[in-house]
């Protein structure tokens, strides 16, 4: 045994075992590793989340209290972004230059990110002010300012005139409460029409960070708007039967706070939109809808070791793709080799589970993919993208027990197709009938790929490249726009499949998968926003951060006689 020093994102140190005979060899507690301590970090947003608004202005520079505070007036005293308001002040120094300052937030996910995996820890955020203005005073000492109320977190802004100069003084303040706003568009289709709501307004803080969205009563998930200043754009899709449904959306912390009214934050209460169901077309095809394809924040990836790496390797590993599903082909060039002749093609994985373990959970593996020839310094050679755990990977060139070389991958979630029984034609993706038999447990007992069943039966949907982190190892299910429970494919190699029943009446009815932000075991403290769908998925999830894009996964099926 050796030990060898990791260093993750310059924020710690983490001596890690590693077995010379496997390059990645490692035995995690339940935390994800042999011997670090949980080290919180606050994860930056991607630059380039689509449609987030800008601040509503510069970051405005530290101010001191005066010895006498006046009071600003805004007239209206709350609204919802665009509303046209203005902001006046008297009894002020006359003929003298003020700036006003708006507070605001930034808000967003807090994770712990180890080569083994990533804690998913909670949320936090941070207050601030920025200049929406300059005034001067008239000779009484009086200002008004127009002003829009932009697209900002909602809750009560406060509103400071300072003095200008080298050492701004606050002089007088005020407040306007940003207010909700909820669009659904359309509000009538057929079963499975895309519906997208919007939400604009919410809050920063803890209690106003998140909403609950219901469809007849029945719980759908969890919106968010950490990384989206305050506005949640989703898209779920319309249940049957024919006639009219209704969509409520509030404030929440998982789940709907029933009497928001009643509550300190009346403001945060939502809306009902009825949404009328105009026929029934039959199951459509099922689809994954990824996230935004943004850029990553964090540079450390799981499963990435500088255990046995050659200290005298220059070796440079590129990939014609860096994402991609199981069983699909990568080309792989390296360039900068100080060895020659044939090299090892090693996939690092992990194994193990998240419940049947006391101080291992699970532990770095590796899969030899093949071998390829050196010449010159440089190799090419075509892999197959192992049938296991999805999320990142690292494929290492190996020369005996050392890494010349090292580059990671992604691997996406995917739908698991059925065919016919000569194998020439896919019949389903992902639907089949139960096969309960133990004979069928390796397959998760799915049977007859199908998406028609009659009612009551046991099916079976299948998806392959589930991970194994706290961001990526679960997915959340409903039925009917009603949520039902989760399925996990850590144990089962990336490999999940759930059972279902065929339940509410004749004709179509869909399933759709969420993310979810998984809060169980290993539990820490202080993660709220787990275990349920992750609705907002798209562009406010901690997992972009990372690189990780776990999409909503959607399914229908039609019951018959």
């Amino acid at each position: 045994m050796f030990r060898s020093l990791i260093r993750g994102r310059g924020r710690r140190l983490l001596w890690v075992a590693s077995a010379a005979a496997l390059p990645l060899a490692l035995l995690v507690s339940p935390s994800g590793s042999s011997a670090d301590t949980v080290v919180p970090i606050n994860l930056v947003a991607p630059t380039n989340i689509p449609n987030v608004p800008a601040l509503p202005g510069p970051v405005s520079p530290a101010f001191t209290l005066g010895n006498t505070v006046g009071a600003l007036v805004t007239n209206p005293i709350e609204g919802v972004q665009g509303t046209p308001m203005t902001i006046s002040g008297s009894g002020l120094a006359a003929n003298t230059q003020l700036t006003l300052e708006w507070s605001t937030s930034n808000a967003t996910w807090i994770a712990d990110v180890e080569p083994a995996t990533v804690n998913y820890l909670g949320r936090t955020s941070t207050n601030f002010n920025v200049t929406i203005g300059t005034v001067t005073t008239d000779a009484t000492g009086a200002f008004s300012f127009p002003y829009v109320a932009p697209a900002d977190f909602g809750g009560l802004h406060t509103i400071y005139a300072v003095t200008t100069g080298s050492s701004p003084v606050e002089v007088a303040q005020g407040g306007f409460t940003l207010l909700r706003i909820v669009k659904v568009t359309p509000t009538s289709g057929p079963i499975g029409t895309p519906i997208t709501i919007t939400y604009t307004g919410m809050g920063a803080s803890f209690y106003t960070g998140g909403a609950s969205l219901l469809w007849d009563n029945h719980y759908v998930g969890e919106m968010m708007a950490n990384w989206t200043r305050g506005t949640a754009s989703i898209q779920i899709r319309a249940a049957g039967p024919v006639g009219v449904h209704y969509i409520q959306i509030g404030n929440a912390i998982s789940y709907l706070y029933l009497n928001v009214i009643q509550s300190p934050i009346p403001y945060t209460n939502g809306a009902t939109i009825p949404f009328t169901v105009t026929k029934d077309n039959g199951p459509g095809p099922a689809t994954i809808a990824w996230p935004a394809n943004v850029t990553p924040t964090v540079s450390q990836v799981t499963t990435l070791s500088n255990a046995n790496l050659d200290p005298n390797s220059k070796a440079v590993a590129t990939l014609s793709t860096n994402s991609g599903p199981v069983d699909s082909t990568v080309t792989l060039n390296v360039t900068g080799l100080p060895v020659s002749g044939s090299q090892s093609l090693v996939w690092a994985t992990v194994v193990g589970n998240r419940i049947n373990c006391n101080s291992t959970c699970w532990q770095f593996a590796t899969n030899t993919l093949g071998t390829a020839t050196a010449t010159g310094g440089s190799l090419t050679a075509t892999v197959n993208v192992p049938d296991g755990l999805g999320g990142w990977h690292e494929l290492q060139v190996v020369n005996g027990s050392t890494i010349e070389a090292q580059v990671p991958f992604y691997v996406k979630e995917s739908i698991v197709p059925f065919f016919n029984r000569n194998g020439s034609k896919v019949i389903s993706m992902g639907l089949a009938t139960a096969n309960d038999t133990q004979a069928a447990i390796p397959n998760g007992q799915s049977g007859v790929g199908t998406k028609t069943f009659h009612e009551g039966d046991e099916f079976t949907i299948s998806i392959k490249g589930v991970g194994w982190t706290q961001l990526d190892n679960v997915l959340g299910v409903d039925y009917d726009n009603s949520y039902m429970g989760y399925g996990c494919g850590f144990n089962s190699n990336g490999y999940m499949v759930i059972h279902l029943h065929a339940t509410g009446g004749l004709g179509t009815h869909i399933i759709d998968m969420y993310p979810m932000l998984y809060s169980l075991s290993p539990s820490f403290a202080n993660t709220p926003y787990g275990m349920v769908p992750f609705l907002s998925y798209a562009r406010d999830y901690p997992g972009l951060a990372l690189g990780y894009h776990v999409p909503a996964i959607r399914f229908a099926i039609k019951i018959v006689k």
